[in-house]
């Protein structure tokens, strides 16, 4: 909304700096951390008089969780969510369709993990939610942003309501440019999917929601990385939505994405803000409120801006959690033995000695590491 501001710089030049994307990216960024760090104790409080004993603890997860977590409240993700909500509407310009549609993802994520934390709470067991009505309504809200990032796309320069309106009334085009594969380190490498695009960018999304939602394990695990990956982001995003940049880069150009930069400031600083609280011992888990939600932004982020095979790498530390989840439930059911101690995998360093402190901050490390990797793809061409 700030950005209307930049209209009346003609009273006071000041306003003009409102036009730019980089000055509203550092102030969702500052707004969302201030928000959350106000009003955060407040909302631990309520959560957890409303909660009672709090998330309820895996008892066949490490030992020291009984003692060290047990009766912490959860939910936390509400925090970042507030945050990330507030701050976008007051410095996102309302008109780009990306910005909503996004948020749309968030939301829908964050309401899934919403229902689910609540189920837990109130069940105190630690299963919630059906595994698979969760996966189904991920999923229809993974296709609903795909086929509009793809209406959205065929309506240049800037994506609007008004262009998805347009686009929604007209023959639809299996040829949106939203619709293309592009692959990195081949410049001008890109492949129409059609509304196999569909599938394609909704197994993105719901991927990478239930990925940060498995990373979700120790006090800070989760969150860092998330805010590593949405720092990349902001920049592929900026970088990509100017064709000037662009073209310089060899990457695709997306018009109107620029803008997702100022969803990751805001992302950025809600992270900030709740790492401030989650920091061990945690005064709050984030839960699969703010996990699922996370996830489901980062994902429909790289999924507008082309870049889903540089997510791969980005959220590798995601990628690596995932996969020692499925390792681990394919190999027991064929063979009744485990190849981890326990997954996810940071569960398995717990298990074989090494302290939270440590595999949190390692993992933290490797995070930076793979998004240096992944920004690198954007000059190896």
């Amino acid at each position: 909304m700030l950005t209307y501001l930049s209209d009346l710089s003609y009273l006071f030049g000041p306003f003009n700096l409102f036009r730019y994307i980089t000055f509203r990216a550092g102030g969702a960024t500052a707004t969302a951390l201030f928000f959350v760090f106000f009003f955060g104790p407040a909302i631990i409080s309520s959560l957890r008089l409303k909660q009672g004993k709090g998330q309820p603890i895996r008892l066949d997860g490490p030992e020291s969780h009984l003692l060290t977590k047990k009766g912490t409240p959860t939910m936390g993700g509400l925090m970042i969510l507030s945050g990330v909500v507030v701050s976008t509407i007051l410095w996102a310009n309302p008109r780009s369709a990306y910005v909503w549609i996004v948020m749309f993802v968030t939301l829908g994520f964050g309401a899934i993990g919403f229902y689910d934390d609540f189920l837990k709470v109130t069940r105190q067991s630690h299963a919630g939610f059906s595994g698979r009505a969760r996966l189904a309504i991920e999923a229809v809200i993974a296709i609903i942003a795909c086929y509009l990032m793809m209406c959205a796309s065929l309506s240049p320069p800037l994506a609007s309501f008004g262009d998805i309106g347009v686009a929604l009334t007209l023959p639809f085009q299996t040829d949106a440019p939203a619709a293309k594969l592009v692959i990195p380190f081949f410049t001008g490498f890109a492949r129409d999917l059609g509304f196999f695009f569909l599938v394609f960018g909704a197994f993105i999304i719901v991927a990478a929601g239930n990925a940060v939602n498995l990373t979700d394990g120790l006090d800070g695990l989760a969150i860092v990385p998330s805010m590593i990956a949405a720092g990349t982001f902001a920049l592929i995003a900026y970088l990509a939505g100017n064709s000037i940049f662009a073209a310089y880069l060899g990457i695709n150009h997306v018009s109107g994405a620029g803008e997702l930069a100022v969803v990751c400031g805001a992302l950025i600083g809600a992270g900030l803000g709740f790492l401030w609280f989650n920091a061990p011992p945690a005064q709050i888990f984030m839960g699969d409120t703010g996990s699922l939600a996370l996830g489901g932004l980062i994902g429909s982020i790289a999924v507008v801006v082309k870049h889903e095979i540089v997510l791969a790498v980005v959220g590798g530390l995601f990628v690596v959690e995932a996969l020692s989840v499925i390792i681990q439930v394919f190999w027991f059911k064929r063979t009744g033995r485990r190849v981890f101690l326990m997954a996810p995998i940071h569960h398995h360093f717990e298990k074989k000695g090494w302290s939270e402190p440590q595999i949190v901050i390692r993992f933290w490390i490797i995070s930076f590491v793979l998004a240096l990797v992944g920004l690198a793809t954007l000059k190896v061409r």
